[in-house]
Order: C-alpha cells, then structure tokens, then sequence
C-alpha cells in the first residue's frame, strides 16, 4: 500500500495538472500563445494503479497494477481477458 502523503500529493498534481491542460486547450481555442507555470513538469506524475496506488508493475492499458489485473482477470471484470490454460 502506498504512503498516504505520496497519494494525496499525487491526486493534488493531478488536480494541477488538469487545470493547466484546460487552460491550454481556452488558450490554443482563442489563438492566444500560452506558456505553462515553471514549476509544471509532465515527468512529476507518476503512473499509478487505480485500486492500490501502486507505481510499480503497472499496466498502462488497463490502469492496474499486476496484481489487481491478475485478481480482475480471474473474476471476469475485465472483458476479453481469461486465465489460460493448457
């Protein structure tokens, strides 16, 4: 389980971050130049695991870690995915 400070700092710099995106987008809409704050940096987020905040073992294209995909794929949750067998 990840440290509560990491994920309350973490839903913060997204909360950042979608902000600053929505600004561009009403910028980039108006034709204005719009330059980002100096402290905003894409490389401080972290891709993390929706159900345990896990940063390792992350699988992008489902948004879990291994072993929330694991326990999901055995119960069905997610679609086109089984356990094999052979």
């Amino acid at each position: 389980m990840a440290r509560k400070a990491l994920i309350v700092k973490q839903q913060k710099l997204a909360k950042k971050r979608q902000r600053i995106y929505e600004e561009m987008k009403k910028a980039k809409e108006a034709w204005l130049p719009y330059t980002p704050p100096k402290n905003w940096r894409p490389t401080k987020f972290y891709n993390r695991c929706q159900t345990s905040w896990k940063t390792r073992s992350y699988m992008r294209d489902f948004w879990v870690s291994r072993q929330a995909f694991r326990r999901y794929a055995r119960e069905g949750i997610i679609m086109w995915v089984r356990k094999s067998s052979w």
